[in-house]
């Protein structure tokens, strides 16, 4: 897949030190015995606990696999931020679950998933842009996902960016700050996994979230249907569907100064500052539920 990504494992490091905003201590003691100088310098990430077990999982069951990504890690840090293409773990994903002979991927997720597969698109070609949003909505509402109906005009201005910019850090807010989160593009589907997942498991991070576009409807009826699967050990409706919402924050704006964002960090990654992300996040009020204070403890 053309175009770049953020090196996470190079960009990690500035990061790790800066993604929460505020002291923390709600992280469950690490395990000393199993953290090597590489898993102690992933432990100052605020999120490392959410995925210390892969981690030692890893470094447990393929200890040479852990020390040459850690190392990896290091040697990148002078690349620059746009460096990398992702679209290898996308890559990696399907060939997991071509080998496999099913349409399901490792990670849970479907393979080449069909508008057909979901709705009966001869049918509804009979019925109005209006009467089929009002049939995906009411399909969907009864489900644990995301899922929206785009205007054309919307859509064909995210795709024509996307095809010169697939892939962008996303900010997601939560108790302890902020995770970051990569969106790759492949094809119109929408990728993404956190850059903890990446700085840990490198080309072969598996997605944790996939938006799934589809625009069969999109001259005819001027419409484009989505919706999406998530890994949800990791996200749940609300905090994908802030993700979700932040691919039109950047991608179907008309501030040029925030669709500036993506151009850099795509094109000129040595001026992408990732305090941006934030700042263009908090002003335009998205994921205000996630933020401290206002939202009840998930446990």
């Amino acid at each position: 897949m053309a175009g770049p990504l953020l090196q996470a494992w190079g960009r990690g490091a500035a990061l790790r030190s800066r993604a929460a905003l505020r002291p923390l201590g709600l992280l469950a003691p690490p395990c000393r015995e199993l953290a090597g100088p590489g898993e102690a310098a992933l432990e100052e990430n605020p999120f490392y606990g959410k995925y210390r077990h892969k981690i030692q999982e890893l470094r447990r069951s393929s200890p040479d696999v852990f020390e040459s990504r850690m190392e990896k890690r290091h040697e990148v840090k002078k690349q620059p931020v746009g460096y990398s293409s992702q679209g290898e773990f996308v890559r990696c994903m399907e060939e997991k679950a071509d080998g496999l002979g099913t349409k399901a991927s490792k990670g849970g997720f479907t393979k080449d998933k069909t508008l057909d597969s979901i709705l009966n698109v001869e049918m509804v070609k009979e019925k109005s842009a209006e009467e089929i949003k009002q049939i995906w909505n009411q399909y969907f509402s009864a489900k644990d996902t995301v899922y929206a109906v785009i205007p054309a005009e919307k859509f064909d201005l995210i795709w024509k960016r996307a095809q010169k910019c697939p892939s962008f850090l996303y900010a997601l807010p939560r108790k302890e700050g902020y995770e970051f989160f990569v969106g790759q593009w492949s094809g119109t589907e929408l990728h993404f996994t956190s850059l903890i997942n990446i700085q840990t498991q490198g080309e072969t991070a598996p997605s944790q979230l996939v938006l799934y576009h589809y625009p069969e409807l999109q001259k005819e009826k001027g419409i484009v249907l989505m919706t999406a699967e998530m890994d949800s050990k990791f996200l749940v409706v609300h905090e994908a569907q802030c993700l979700a919402n932040q691919v039109q924050l950047f991608y179907a704006t008309d501030r040029s100064e925030t669709y500036e964002l993506v151009e850099t960090f795509n094109h000129r990654s040595s001026e992408f500052k990732y305090m941006s992300v934030i700042a263009e996040l908090e002003q335009s009020g998205l994921g205000k539920e996630l933020r401290p204070g206002q939202v009840s403890d998930k446990s």
